[in-house]
């Protein structure tokens, strides 16, 4: 098993990386945030130009055909800037019909999902803290030619900047995931702590839904959904948490303080190290389990849990340090280093914190 890179995959990386600093540098993230709705339709033709959006869409419905361990790159690379462009959310869309939809589904679908022309997130469970099956209380009631859906999705990622939603419910004959245009519901936003990833709460009242546009899944199939989002949350965890370790890094060369620079008390010095410790453990984990979407999916469930469950307390650890490194000024507003703590809040539980996953990679260990 070659864990390296190829040179296009490095390419990849090269092109998101100066992406970032020439179209999306931390200034033009901050005009963003500073919306109602931080988005930019400039941006998002880019990077659909570029072909981002459809990394793991097969070629035959106009997508790239790549993997997950290419997707992983990009974004770990794009969250190395903060970037608040809703890549993950539209990558799990694809995954999601990739996965529960029908031939025609796939083939109407997938070709304005690779192409960036329709905006879509997925949101599973109804309850924030709770991975399972009967987390989903989306209740879809049989009508003509479809269901009737009522219930509530709270803290859905991205759902503001939306136009299309692929929600999970609970209906007579079992799980199935919805797809329903933002104008057929109510969105209203939640009150989030990293302005960077903007949520929102869907509420559905006698929402009716065509049978084409449903899609039936398995409690495995949901599993394997949340899976691919704990994987590409994690992904996005390892390109910020690398970045603030640069950042503080860089500011213990320059800052002064009893003569020298303060990098070079051992104290710093200590945390410095173990930033770096934590942020290779669980990189290496994550792109394990990217790997094993496409090329082990049977040991992804202990895989992502490993990346995701280390990342979880490492990355809020690796922020708190970096914050506190900088002194006084790393809580100020104008200082960046503190939106990457904010960031590594937002991303402890999605898709499970570090006590879902401990727990799940015990359980499959046997204790």
């Amino acid at each position: 098993m070659n864990f390296g890179f190829t040179q296009e995959q490095e390419m990849l990386r090269d092109q998101v990386r100066r992406f970032m600093t020439e179209a999306c540098p931390m200034s033009t993230v901050r005009e963003l945030t500073a919306k109602d709705a931080p988005f930019s339709e400039k941006l998002w033709d880019q990077i659909a130009s570029l072909g981002w959006l459809g990394l793991i869409v097969p070629e035959q419905y106009g997508g790239i055909g790549l993997k997950w361990i290419d997707l992983a790159l990009v974004l770990e690379e794009t969250a190395r800037g903060l970037s608040p462009l809703p890549i993950l959310s539209q990558a799990l869309a694809s995954a999601a019909v990739l996965r529960a939809g029908n031939d025609e589904q796939r083939a109407n679908w997938l070709p304005a999902l690779a192409s960036g022309e329709v905006r879509a997130t997925l949101a599973l469970y109804d309850e924030p803290n709770w991975f399972d099956a009967q987390a989903v209380t989306l209740t879809g009631i049989p009508v003509d030619d479809g269901i009737e859906l009522h219930g509530r999705k709270p803290f859905v990622a991205d759902a503001m900047s939306s136009n299309q939603l692929l929600l999970a419910y609970l209906g007579p004959a079992g799980l199935g995931l919805a797809a329903i245009g933002k104008s057929q519901v109510k969105v209203t936003e939640e009150p989030s702590m990293d302005v960077t990833k903007p949520t929102g709460s869907i509420i559905l009242d006698h929402v009716q839904v065509s049978a084409d546009r449903l899609m039936p899944i398995s409690p495995e199939d949901l599993a394997y959904l949340a899976d691919c989002g704990a994987v590409a949350v994690t992904a996005e965890m390892v390109g910020a948490a690398d970045t603030t370790l640069t950042m503080t890094s860089n500011y213990a060369k320059e800052r002064i303080q009893f003569g020298k620079p303060i990098g070079q008390y051992q104290g710093v010095k200590h945390r410095l190290a173990d930033m770096f410790v934590d942020v290779e453990s669980f990189r290496s984990l994550l792109y394990y389990a990217a790997w094993c979407i496409d090329d082990a999916v049977g040991e992804l469930p202990r895989a992502i849990s490993l990346a995701k469950g280390y990342a979880s307390d490492a990355f809020v650890r690796i922020g708190i340090d970096g914050v506190g490194l900088h002194g006084a000024i790393g809580f100020t507003a104008e200082y960046d280093v503190q939106l990457y703590l904010k960031r590594s809040k937002w991303s402890r539980p999605m898709y499970g914190d570090s006590d879902y996953h401990l727990d799940r990679v015990a359980t499959l260990g046997g204790i």
